[in-house]
């Protein structure tokens, strides 16, 4: 019997995940409700929350000194953005209807 072995080559941040910082608590103007703007539009708060891994999130910038995110997965034109508000939690916003 002949095994027969391949060699694997890796690359960037090897059995480094990324990590975001957990903020002590939620700021000011998300808590009113306030939007965030990406892109040139605004996006509103929500009261739900989603639970990700950090590795399961892409962070797309920041916005009045808060990292916001999309899920990795999402694609263009993205369907929520969120903000990390607790270890794994994160608070999702959405663009308003032009019906509401």
């Amino acid at each position: 019997m002949v095994v027969l072995g391949g060699c694997v080559t890796t690359k960037g941040n090897v059995g480094q995940m990324p990590t975001f910082a957990i903020p002590t608590e939620e700021v000011v103007w998300i808590r009113q409700g306030e939007p965030l703007e990406f892109e040139g539009e605004l996006w509103y708060p929500q009261d739900g929350f989603d639970v990700f891994l950090d590795s399961e999130v892409l962070k797309l910038g920041d916005y009045k000194g808060v990292e916001f995110f999309v899920d990795r997965i999402d694609v263009r034109p993205y369907n929520r953005l969120y903000t990390k508000f607790e270890r794994n939690k994160f608070r999702y916003f959405e663009k308003k209807s032009t019906h509401d």
